[in-house]
């Protein structure tokens, strides 16, 4: 299950990611969420209404974690 999600997550982030100033990091991030999620929001930046755990996921500062 984890394998066919690591290629779902690879093309959404990859999408998700292609405009970003930090690709490294956005794919980083994005994985980690969409591995959590099972979710990737629609285009480059916001849509996180699409994804509710992708859009409340925050990071230890209390910033949401996810591009």
């Amino acid at each position: 299950m984890k394998l066919v999600f690591a290629g779902f997550c690879d093309s959404k982030c990859s999408a998700r990611c292609s405009k970003a100033g930090v690709q490294d990091s956005c794919l980083k991030y994005c994985r980690i969420c969409c591995e959590k999620c099972q979710c990737v929001p629609s285009g480059t930046y916001g849509n996180k209404h699409e994804c509710p755990c992708y859009r409340d996921l925050k990071n230890s500062k209390g910033k949401p974690k996810c591009p």
